[in-house]
């Protein structure tokens, strides 16, 4: 029995207003004696599952209780066989343990390079923003038209806009989030996942300050709230594509990306391999992030020398859609 379980209906005893002053003391004793034979065991209980079963540690036999009583206690779980995830030992220097101060920390500072690589994967300009009296060119829809580069603009042919950016970024931060899934714990998971969303809202409302000239805070937090919410759409919508297939998330990123639009920018029929690169794309970082460790993801995001990104264009994408049909 767990010791909790012991004495807890006396404890709620304690509690009622009409315990008498006698019973108060009895219940007290009671605890008193019961907590004695229960202070040798400083692990935390489990559960009530059979283990096995060792001898009583000495400064328990000590006890008068124990030397007329002898008994056997079950043997706690030891904390070093928990199984955890096979990581590089460059990992298991700098991770910390889960929940602790030095956790937030080092997430905060991990994340604001993932997000940086997630940003920078459609990242645009305006350059009239930074000319006095220079007329900003629209779309059709009325968004601020930017210049970008990168095969999200140039395969692709999206059109570099605030919401082209934000979906791209949160297409990103969707694939890692994935990988930051099968963390240690769920209290760690949390805090990395709420410091990637708060860099992005950071940057954000940076650009729409500096480049679309949004001065009025409270205009920004009213675009903030709604990115939120299309960020949990996000989640939701890839989460499904994820696990339904290929259909369903080609679905989910062309309404995301091409908001839901049978033409193109040219204003042509739109062509739906590019989509299905899009879904290749996704399904190969997905793969590769898995096979690295929470303190290399940083390493892994950027090109270093020859080794090419894990984010970015690959001939792999575009070799299995060509395959495929």
């Amino acid at each position: 029995m767990p010791p909790g379980k012991m004495y807890t209906a006396s404890l709620r005893d304690l509690c009622y207003p009409r315990c008498s002053r006698l019973r108060v003391a009895a219940i007290r004793s009671s605890i008193s004696s019961q907590r004695t034979i229960c202070t040798t065991s400083t692990a935390p209980y489990q559960d009530s599952a059979p283990r096995s079963v060792i001898s009583v540690p000495a400064t328990l036999t000590n006890c008068r209780y124990a030397q007329r009583h002898p008994r056997t206690v079950a043997a706690s779980p030891c904390p070093c066989f928990q199984i955890r995830r096979a990581s590089s030992q460059f990992s298991r220097v700098v991770m910390p343990r889960p929940g602790t101060t030095a956790e937030t920390y080092v997430a905060y500072g991990m994340t604001q390079k993932l997000f940086e690589a997630c940003s920078s994967q459609a990242d645009y300009s305006i350059p009239q923003a930074s000319q006095k009296g220079a007329q900003v060119p629209k779309t059709e829809a009325g968004e601020d038209l930017g210049v970008g580069q990168g095969w999200w603009y140039e395969d692709l042919g999206l059109i570099p806009t605030f919401s082209t950016w934000s979906q791209i970024t949160f297409l990103h931060m969707y694939l890692l989030t994935v990988r930051l899934r099968v963390l240690p714990s769920y209290e760690s998971f949390q805090t990395y996942s709420r410091h990637l969303i708060d860099h992005f809202s950071h940057n954000a409302e940076h650009r729409m300050d500096v480049l679309h000239g949004f001065t009025s805070r409270t205009i920004r937090n009213k675009f903030l709230k709604d990115l939120f919410i299309q960020w949990r759409g996000v989640l939701a919508a890839y989460d499904e594509g994820i696990v339904k297939g290929d259909a369903v998330l080609g679905a989910a990123i062309w309404r995301n990306l091409w908001k839901a639009s049978h033409t193109g920018p040219d204003g042509k029929e739109l062509d739906w391999t590019k989509i299905a690169r899009v879904v290749a794309y996704m399904r190969r970082v997905t793969s590769e992030l898995s096979q690295v460790s929470e303190a290399d993801l940083i390493f892994q995001l950027y090109q270093t020398g020859a080794k090419p990104s894990i984010f970015g264009y690959s001939e792999l994408d575009k070799r299995l859609v060509q395959g495929k049909r």
